[in-house]
Formats: structure tokens, C-alpha cells, sequence
């Protein structure tokens, strides 16, 4: 088990951040999928929990072979999924994916928001009081991200939001920019398989700190397309986009998925 503590600020509020974040995911979703690979919803509803109150349930299928590693894809089927069920309690955030193929094989993400540039050392002194953990910032316009997933437009450095006047983050930015906030997240990969569980997990974490990287840059990058959105507006569009891009991935998997999960039975 490998467990890190991901800090990533961004140049909002927490409640501004809530419609970003659904903006932003069902936008990215949307883009990342194509020749069946991508995202596909599979359950998306309100939910209520006993301790954490009113929030959202999401269960989705991620497809992404092509994403893996060589030495990955040589073990995996063609057609690979990720099953990632998230639980929304805004400004808590529980999310964990599983694969089928892979039973040993698991990620759990949990999330708080606040507003302040990543400074509460004991937020998680709760959830992993007595556990070891690496903490590690994010910064979104400073860190290199994948040369690939690099756009000009979506570079905090240079983007400048006309709605809000923010932006052109500069080096140092966390310590002068208003209003802040701040995305903790403490995420646990365990692959429990001797000889590989090292390598796999470090390759995880380099994964997970990309996609949030990149999330967090687009989430800003793409303020003024979402600022004005109310909590029904953005639920809206991402109802609306989740169909989209059902479309883009489903039509790929329709005959497959039973043969997934049949060969997953197979090797177990």
C-alpha cells in the first residue's frame, strides 16, 4: 500500500470550485473520449448518507488500454475498465476504483476543500492519524505537465480570465493571490501482487498526480465558460454531456463488456 497526500491550490473559492469541478470533469470527460475509449456514466443520482447527509452517488466506466504502459497492456484484455464510484458531499469527497480483472487492485481517494493555500498540516488527522504519508503540492501553473496534454490556452501562466480579472500566475502566486482555496486529497493505491506491487503503485501515483494536474489547470483555464452557472445549470450539463459521451464510448463496448467481465471470472 502506498499512501500520499496531494495539496493542489487553485484561484477560487470552495463554492466557486463546486461548479468548476462538475464543469470541468463532464467537459474533460467528453474530449478524452473517443474510439471507444473514455468515460462512460453509468449511475449518476442524489444519494443520502447517514453520516455525511444529502449528496451525489456516480458510478462510472473508464476505458483506457491505450493509457497503459506496455508492460501493463501485455497481461490486461483488449478492452480494459476501471469501475470508479464517487461519493459527493461537498466539500467531502469520497472516490475508489476497482477493476474486476485486477482483484488486488485498488484506489481510494478522499477530498476535503477549504479556503486557504494548503497550509491545514492535520486535515486528515482523522482518516490517517497514525498512518505514514508523503505529502505533496501541486501547482498548477509552475509544475511540467505530459508534453502531449500541454495546451497554451489552458496554461495558467498565460490564460487571464475576462469574467474574473484572474490569472497570468506567476511564480510565488499562492503567497499573494485572493480569494484561494485549496483541493486535499489523500489517495491509497494498493496492488497486492509480489513483484509488481512497488512498480505498479509508484506508476499509479505518477498517473493520478498528472490527471490532477492537468484537471485542476483546465478547471481554471476554463472559468469564464462555467463562472455564471448555477448548481442547476451545471447539473444540466453534465446530464447533457453525459450522454454525449455515452455515446462516443458505449457504441465501442456494447458486445464486449460481457466478455470482460467473463474472462475476468476466468482468471480468478
Amino acid at each position: 500500500m502506498l499512501l500520499k497526500e496531494y495539496r493542489i491550490c487553485m484561484p477560487l473559492t470552495v463554492e466557486e470550485y463546486r461548479i468548476g469541478q462538475l464543469y470541468m470533469i463532464s467537459k474533460h470527460s467528453h474530449e478524452q473520449s473517443d474510439r471507444g475509449e473514455g468515460v462512460e456514466v453509468v449511475q449518476n443520482e442524489p444519494y443520502e448518507d447517514p453520516n455525511y447527509g444529502n449528496g451525489q452517488l456516480t458510478e462510472k466506466r473508464v476505458y483506457l488500454n491505450s493509457k497503459l504502459p506496455s508492460w501493463a497492456r501485455a497481461v490486461v484484455p483488449r478492452i480494459f475498465y476501471v469501475t470508479e464510484k464517487a461519493w459527493n458531499y461537498y466539500p467531502y469527497t469520497i472516490t475508489e476504483y476497482t477493476c474486476s480483472f485486477l482483484p488486488k487492485f485498488s484506489i481510494h481517494i478522499e477530498t476535503k476543500y477549504e479556503d486557504n493555500k494548503g497550509s491545514n498540516d492535520s486535515i486528515f488527522d482523522k482518516e490517517a492519524k497514525d498512518l505514514e504519508r508523503e505529502v505533496c503540492f501541486i501547482d498548477i501553473a509552475c509544475d511540467e505537465i505530459p508534453e502531449r496534454y500541454y495546451k497554451e490556452s489552458e496554461d495558467p501562466k498565460h490564460f487571464k480570465s475576462q469574467k474574473t480579472g484572474r490569472g497570468l500566475l506567476k511564480e510565488g502566486w499562492r503567497d499573494t493571490q485572493q480569494p484561494i482555496m485549496c483541493s486535499y486529497k489523500l489517495v491509497t493505491v494498493k496492488f497486492e501482487v509480489w513483484g509488481l506491487q512497488t512498480r505498479v503503485e509508484q506508476f499509479v501515483h505518477k498517473v493520478v498526480r498528472d490527471i490532477l494536474l492537468i484537471g485542476h489547470r483546465q478547471a481554471f483555464a476554463w472559468v469564464d465558460e462555467w463562472y455564471d452557472m448555477t448548481m442547476d445549470d451545471v447539473r444540466e450539463y453534465e446530464k447533457n454531456m453525459h450522454e454525449k459521451t455515452n455515446i462516443k464510448v458505449c457504441s465501442q463496448h456494447s458486445s464486449t463488456v460481457d466478455e470482460i467481465e467473463s474472462h475476468a471470472k476466468e482468471r480468478t
